[in-house]
């Protein structure tokens, strides 16, 4: 297939394109920059403009671009930037790629679990959950709603569109996991207050293996729960990162600390979100899991 890719340089864009050229696709990536290379096109999602000539005969679309939700504390300034990023930019491709003579069949747009909310307690989310409950609601709760309501030009003409509800991607190349691995190789590392709100996590080779599954199935279309089946309470992944790694993990971190660092809002809605989410759509769909679970996934992620 040819297929164009936003966010090509983020940490799942980077695996998603080797994966994709690995097998023989093509790929198109859309680059705010001056293109630099054949497989280059220019858009500029701030300014509402795209070089639609270099989207004409692709097969498929991924969007995957947006600010980085935990890159600055939540400003009112920096929450505008996370929001339009966003929507601005998922809509303005969502309406180039309707406007193409010969639209592409599928696009799938990156989203977050953040739409169930941020503190959902034991319950068991799937996609066929929305926000509410206790602390349902919150500013990536609104956000994801709005960024999600963003591809409407491209289902209205038709293209299939699947919404990738992405739980916390776990790889020691960047995100999460990156940002924990200095304090836990040293031997400092533990639980984030309680450690008892649950994390839905997914590995990064299971997250470009469903967003390939979902660009093959044509029987997905919108919301999809990219996590793994087995999410884990906050204590049990930082034991398990203990254990992958060889060193003691009994130095938690008092619950006040990230709200110092993050402000409190960001750190209620992503440290300590408590989300225990159930990728059911995949599952129903055939879809299989390299890595279930998270002892082994870590294990296998830092080669130990």
């Amino acid at each position: 297939m040819r297929i164009v890719v936003t966010g090509s340089s983020g940490l799942i864009g980077t695996a998603l394109v080797r994966s994709l050229r690995t097998d023989g696709h093509q790929v198109v990536r859309l680059v705010r920059r001056a293109p630099g290379a054949d497989d280059e096109v220019r858009w500029d999602p701030a300014g509402g403009t795209i070089d639609s000539s270099g989207l004409e005969g692709v097969d498929a679309a991924v969007h995957l671009a947006g600010e980085s939700i935990g890159a600055r504390r939540w400003t009112g300034e920096q929450k505008r930037r996370l929001l339009e990023s966003r929507t601005l930019g998922t809509a303005l491709l969502s309406q180039s790629l309707a406007e193409l003579p010969g639209r592409p069949a599928t696009l799938l747009s990156a989203s977050g679990i953040n739409a169930y909310g941020f503190d959902r307690g034991d319950q068991v989310l799937t996609e066929a959950d929305g926000v509410g409950g206790p602390k349902g609601g919150g500013f990536l709760a609104d956000l994801v709603r709005q960024w999600e309501a963003a591809t409407a030009p491209a289902e209205k003409a038709g293209i299939r569109v699947v919404h990738l509800r992405n739980g916390i991607v776990l790889s020691p190349k960047g995100g999460a996991l990156a940002r924990q691995l200095p304090l836990f190789k040293l031997g400092v590392g533990g639980r984030l207050g309680s450690g008892k709100n649950w994390w839905s996590w997914i590995s990064l080779g299971d997250e470009v293996s469903a967003i390939r599954h979902c660009l093959e199935s044509d029987d997905l279309e919108g919301p999809v729960n990219c996590c793994a089946p087995n999410p884990v309470r906050g204590g049990e992944l930082a034991k398990a990162l203990g254990q992958a790694l060889g060193r003691p993990a009994v130095m938690p971190v008092p619950r006040f600390g990230p709200g110092l660092v993050f402000g409190s809002q960001m750190a209620e809605e992503v440290v300590f979100a408590n989300l225990r989410v159930q990728p059911a759509a995949l599952l129903a769909s055939g879809f299989r899991f390299a890595q279930p679970d998270i002892g082994p996934a870590l294990a296998t992620m830092l080669q130990r």
